[in-house]
């Protein structure tokens, strides 16, 4: 569990409910430092108790309809969740490796991106941008060397 956010006050923030399944998702997400996969987050719930995998996604669905989470997206058919930027959690890229499929975080001013010339310029309304490096991790690297 992100030892800085207050999952209580953030689905109240919200306007939601606070209830078991809805903090333990949550809970298997902030306590990652990388985000996870849907199959993962239901993994990792379902190792503390019992729950439906439609309640999973549903619950997925909603925090990130409500800006708590983020869904990011990844080459292959899944996405990935994490926290979305808060007052803890500054937005920032992320690295996807295109062998083992890990998304990682990386640091906020690592790859700078000048979001306000791109509001300036772009005729719509922008209300998300997501940054993702493409490549291969230090792991699988590794294992194609050898």
């Amino acid at each position: 569990m992100c030892q800085d956010c207050d999952y209580h006050k953030i689905l109240a923030a919200a306007g939601l409910e606070t209830t078991r399944n809805r903090l333990h998702v949550l809970e298997a997400i902030g306590e990652r430092g990388f985000p996870l996969s849907a199959g993962d987050i239901y993994a990792r719930v379902g190792l503390h108790r019992p729950i439906n995998r439609v309640t999973v996604y549903r619950i997925l669905d909603l925090l990130a309809e409500k800006n708590i989470i983020e869904r990011l997206s990844s080459l292959k058919r899944g996405s990935y969740y994490g926290l979305a930027p808060n007052e803890n959690h500054a937005p920032h890229p992320h690295f996807y490796c295109t062998s083992c499929g890990r998304l990682d975080c990386l640091s906020p001013g690592s790859l700078a991106v000048d979001t306000e010339h791109l509001r300036n310029t772009f005729p719509g309304e922008i209300e998300r941008v997501e940054v993702r490096v493409d490549g291969l991790c230090q792991n699988c690297l590794q294992q194609k060397s050898t």
